[in-house]
């Protein structure tokens, strides 16, 4: 193996390996119960397996939005991608950095000593820095933060496994399986594949690999890394979770619940790594997401908004933004979730069968089924139980959008087969 693949697939995993990565998962197995391995499957099988088959995807067909402007078209293709961005960038995932070290670091060790405001200037003043110069941030990614990163959290991990400290009872749940693909969601892995990439294939450029084959292979190795490594620790940190659900009741949210395994396997001291573990987990993807922002929209805009630009406004809108709190930020980021990922899961998806596929009509009528799916979901989890809609096809395995997806996409084929014999009568 290059050193090249490890050093970026650690890089990869390290972006990926986050706030919602580290907080989602225990919480997805203390609902679970003895089903935690299906709770598992599904999270993995959306936020791990899909979104590292969209690296490999959108490396082979270019890279970033280029790969997906050339499958479904420009136009959809920056407003998907420009949704996505938004996402994880600006509103949802790159401010829950800070709240969730916030509350799972300072919050335990500090009490109220310390306010959220002065802390979240500090967290994004380092980010800034380790930001500003993207040429580094690969290199300080993979070869600094992940490996002290894997560390700790693997030591959580062995304790728990090591010392069971309570009996895996029943789920508390009646929808494990659609719990785990809305823990894939809110973890927001899936929908990073877009920055990802771009931020990923410039700093191999960066380090003379100009040849795409040769970047293809590059990330595809450093997909596997990332997924193998991403899938072990959330089987652990699922399985920690079933074990707390007899242990501390159902009362704690998702950054109580990890803070209170760690207490119990490994106290005070324990604690205090779990912050330091925190803190490298939400440094690390918010160096990622805020890169990926800066750098695409400099590529949209062709430099109108300069990398420079872009990464001093999302800092300031990661201070801002935080400051509401994790309940807040996790709350407002269903509803959107909901209606994002899965136009954008089915894109990407349809791109591995890229030569398969004869015309972008099949990728947008699938991206636009999925969408128009999304929207008695999206209300459905605003507003409460609609009963129509939780007679949807899929529903309780969370893909009722599925054969809507796949109705778009033969609507698409017929219209591209009508279009194309037009074409053929008008010569």
């Amino acid at each position: 193996m290059r050193k090249e693949t490890a050093v970026t697939g650690l890089a990869l995993f390290a972006m990926f390996f986050g706030a919602g990565n580290l907080i989602f998962p225990p919480y997805l197995g203390m609902e679970s119960g003895t089903l935690w391995p299906v709770g598992l499957l599904f999270f993995v099988l959306v936020d791990v397996v899909i979104a590292c088959l969209g690296i490999c995807a959108l490396s082979a067909a270019g890279g970033g939005e280029v790969g997906l402007q050339r499958t479904i078209g420009k136009v959809p293709a920056i407003i998907l991608s420009t949704a996505a961005i938004v996402c994880t960038g600006i509103l949802i995932a790159m401010p829950r950095t800070a709240a969730t070290t916030y509350e799972m670091a300072m919050v335990p060790i500090f009490g109220g000593s310390v306010d959220m405001l002065p802390f979240s200037i500090g967290f994004f003043a380092v980010v800034l820095a380790l930001t500003i110069t993207e040429s580094k941030v690969v290199d300080i990614i993979g070869k600094v933060l992940t490996p002290l990163l894997v560390i700790g959290i693997g030591a959580l991990i062995i304790i728990g496994i090591a010392n069971p400290f309570g009996v895996i009872g029943e789920p508390i749940s009646d929808h494990v399986a659609q719990d785990g693909i809305l823990a894939g969601y809110q973890a927001m892995d899936v929908i990073c594949v877009i920055g990802y990439t771009i931020v990923l294939l410039n700093a191999l450029r960066t380090d003379a690999f100009k040849k795409p084959r040769e970047q293809v292979r590059i990330l595809t190795g450093a997909s596997i890394i990332a997924g193998v490594l991403l899938a072990a620790i959330y089987g652990g940190l699922t399985y920690l979770g079933a074990m707390a659900g007899g242990s501390f009741g159902q009362g704690l949210d998702q950054a109580q619940l990890i803070v209170a395994i760690t207490e119990h396997l490994m106290g005070h001291t324990g604690v205090m790594i779990l912050g330091a573990v925190v803190l490298l987990a939400c440094l690390t993807t918010a160096i990622g997401l805020i890169s990926a922002t800066a750098e695409y929209f400099a590529n949209l805009t062709h430099d109108r908004l300069t990398y420079r630009f872009g990464v001093i406004f999302c800092v300031v809108c990661g201070i801002l933004i935080c400051n509401l709190e994790l309940d807040t930020i996790i709350a407002w980021a269903s509803p959107i979730l909901t209606m994002v990922c899965p136009p954008f899961m089915s894109a990407i998806v349809l791109m591995l069968f890229a030569k398969l596929i004869p015309s972008n009509r099949i990728y947008q009528g699938a991206a636009l089924g999925a969408f128009l799916a999304s929207i008695p979901l999206t209300a459905d989890s605003i507003w409460g139980p609609i009963s129509w809609v939780e007679t949807m096809p899929l529903f309780s395995w969370g893909f009722a959008w599925l054969p809507f997806a796949i109705l778009g996409g033969v609507v698409g084929y017929i219209v591209w087969r009508i279009q194309s014999k037009k074409h053929v009568h008008s010569q």
